[in-house]
């Protein structure tokens, strides 16, 4: 019973340790984000919390808006999930790597008048160690897609 014991106690202290739930690490640290075209978008902070479980992200727009969203793999669907509310939006978003790049996709709400649409955000490691933020929107579920947000993060 000891050895049970200490063994569940062991797996409660570092349950997420498995290469899945290291797959959106490299997108942990204290970013300053540009636009496309170098433009100051804001900064942005990624933290590894809960034992390796959960990533927050807190951000700072250029323009002093702020959001927030919680990341982590869940083992039961196989797939990344991200909840984001801020800047009168709220987002639920699931997926996963497909080749070197982390895809979520899923509901965008507009606040202020109510409206839904698709979001897709896809995550890339670049060679110099930035990471590109690109995000789509679909109004029309899914059929045509236009660019929504495409970002370029550098470590403070």
């Amino acid at each position: 019973m000891c050895d049970a014991g200490a063994e569940a106690e062991g797996q409660a202290r570092a349950p997420c340790v498995s290469a899945d739930f290291r797959q959106f690490d490299f997108w942990v640290g204290e970013w300053n984000v540009v636009d496309q075209d170098g433009r100051t978008a804001g900064r942005n902070s990624i933290t590894l919390e809960q034992n390796g479980c959960v990533l927050i992200e807190r951000w700072t727009s250029a323009r002093g808006g702020t959001g927030m969203s919680m990341n982590h793999f869940d083992p039961l669907s196989k797939s990344w999930k991200q909840h984001w509310v801020g800047l009168g939006l709220i987002l639920e978003m699931s997926g996963g790597l497909k080749g070197d790049s982390m895809v979520l996709e899923g509901t965008l709400q507009y606040l202020a008048d109510s409206k839904v649409t698709l979001l897709r955000g896809t995550w890339t490691l670049l060679p110099d160690g930035r990471v590109r933020q690109h995000f789509v929107e679909s109004m029309d579920e899914g059929k045509t897609w236009t660019e929504w947000f495409d970002g370029y993060y550098s470590r403070r």
